[in-house]
Formats: C-alpha cells, sequence, structure tokens
C-alpha cells in the first residue's frame, strides 16, 4: 500500500447528499418590524440586561449530612 492510498479520507470520496428541502423557505416572506416593535424590543433587550437572576437556594445541609 502507498503512502497516497492510506493518506486518502475515504469519507471524501462519496459526493455530498443533496440539501434537504426543509432547509428551504417557500412562500411568504416575513414582514419587518415597526419602528414601535423595534424600540420595544429594544426596551426589553435593555432590561433583561440589567436585571439579574434570582440564584437557587444552596442547600443548608451537606449530601454526607443528609444520608
Amino acid at each position: 500500500m502507498s503512502s497516497t492510498e492510506r493518506d486518502v479520507d475515504h469519507a471524501l470520496a462519496y459526493p455530498e447528499p443533496p440539501a434537504s428541502p426543509l432547509w428551504h423557505r417557500h412562500g411568504a416572506k416575513a414582514r419587518p418590524l415597526t419602528d414601535a416593535q423595534k424600540r420595544r424590543n429594544r426596551e426589553l433587550l435593555d432590561i433583561a440586561q440589567r436585571t439579574t437572576r434570582p440564584h437557587s437556594p444552596r442547600p443548608t445541609k451537606t449530601l454526607a449530612e443528609a444520608s
């Protein structure tokens, strides 16, 4: 066996399968957002980035103490 035969990636020897038809969108395109919707999204994003999420409380007992 020559070095060129050993170095060949056999996965690349076959053609790539065709793309799934589900990847293509057909029909009406999405409507662009209105200025009010864009403003509301920016406000919600700003609020979400500024607020912290509450952490779940830690148990008072360790696993060794619990059993």
